[in-house]
């Protein structure tokens, strides 16, 4: 980059869904705001500042949220709403600079480098996005990070929560590095965690202690990758455009269940939902995932790689099916999931031998399935269904 410094931007929009039910909705200005789904199941989607001063969390069960904020007013999520606002925030975004990366709907990653020529000091240029950002989706906060690399600006952006600006200099990586918490470096999960605490390992320092050798032999990539963040190297570039690397689709039952009968409807309504999806977008994938959580929130998932890709409905349900068939039930169902990967957007070469070869009993399986998709596109939502899609919820 010719000696100019990188610069990394992390944007992240402060407790967004519940900051903008108090932007649409006045009256709960100061009040603690709990944005979830209805039923007894319902989770907690956002939490605004003053829920959380109480022990909400996104992801939490909607009735302890309750339980631990009784005054908590509790909101519909309104995604088309939430969405509004996000492509106004990444529209400012892409004024500053071409090389965005959308994360989610409420954050970014923001290239900075080379900016100061035409927007003056990046502390300057922080505080210019955050003041153009908030004028144009009606005085909503955002947090912002700016540091040499991806890894760090994000953890920059949670450090002054909200409303915050934190900029990380070269210069002060390593110390910052040195006394970081591990489980705030990317990667590090709880099982990961508690072999780290084993060994001692608590901080970035202790990482520092062992050689390289020691993190491949003993995690692998995993290991490698935390000796890497703990120096404060990450070669991620921002990408303006980062294909979808999973599509997938999930059911919370208002009952836990082991009925097989209930499992197989609904891994074939999730199978339905994520082909549809991929055959929008024109993607085929070879692995099927089958995610399941127990009543006790136990989660396991099952992977099986597919002969060929596919975005067939029931083909990803076979697969599924295969997947649930062999699991041991060890506890009644909470949750249920499919999911698809490793995308190849290559339509695939048919063999046009005689006989019904794999590949052929795919295309046809896509082939109606695209024939359906387009009936309903035209003339409405399931105006032709799957039999099996009508039964009961």
């Amino acid at each position: 980059m010719n000696g100019t410094q990188r610069w990394i931007m992390h944007v992240d929009m402060d407790a967004f869904y519940a900051s903008i039910e108090q932007m649409d909705h006045p009256e709960l200005r100061g009040k603690p705001v709990i944005v979830g789904g209805s039923g007894g199941r319902a989770v907690v989607s956002a939490a605004s500042y003053e829920a959380r001063a109480f022990g909400v969390r996104s992801a939490m069960p909607l009735s302890v949220a309750l339980r631990r904020c009784p005054r908590g007013v509790r909101m519909p999520v309104r995604m088309e709403r939430y969405k509004e606002v996000s492509r106004q925030v990444m529209a400012v975004l892409r004024r500053y600079s071409p090389r965005v990366e959308q994360a989610s709907v409420d954050e970014a990653y923001l290239d900075a480098s080379g900016l100061e020529r035409l927007f003056g000091p990046v502390d300057a240029l922080a505080r210019a996005i955050k003041a153009d950002v908030a004028e144009a989706v009606g005085g909503l906060t955002c947090s912002v990070g700016v540091a040499p690399v991806k890894f760090l600006a994000k953890i920059a952006s949670e450090m002054r929560k909200p409303n915050g600006l934190f900029i990380l200099r070269p210069e002060e990586t390593a110390a910052f590095l040195a006394e970081l918490a591990v489980e705030r470096i990317p990667g590090v999960g709880r099982h990961f965690l508690e072999a780290l605490h084993a060994l001692g390992v608590r901080r970035g320092k202790d990482v520092l202690r062992y050689p390289e050798d020691f993190w491949q032999r003993r995690f692998g990539k995993a290991g490698v990758q935390l000796l890497e963040r703990s120096q404060g190297i990450d070669p991620r570039e921002v990408e303006p455009f980062a294909p979808p690397k999973s599509e997938s689709a999930e059911t919370t039952f208002s009952e836990d269940t082991r009925d097989p009968a209930v499992l197989r409807r609904w891994l074939f309504r999730h199978a339905d939902r994520v082909g549809r999806s991929l055959r929008k977008q024109k993607l085929c994938g070879r692995v099927v995932t089958l995610k399941i959580k127990y009543a006790d929130f136990r989660q396991i998932t099952r992977q099986t790689t597919l002969p060929l890709p596919t975005c067939a409905t029931q083909t990803i349900y076979e697969a599924a099916l295969a997947l649930l068939e062999s699991v041991r039930l060890e506890n009644r169902v909470r949750l249920v999931g499919v999911g698809v990967s490793a995308f190849d957007a290559t339509p695939h070469q048919l063999s046009l031998t005689p006989g019904v070869t794999p590949e052929e009993t795919e295309e046809r399986r896509a082939r109606l399935d695209r024939t359906l998709d387009a009936l309903n596109e035209r003339f409405g939502k399931r105006i032709v269904t799957c039999g099996r899609l009508l039964d009961k919820e």
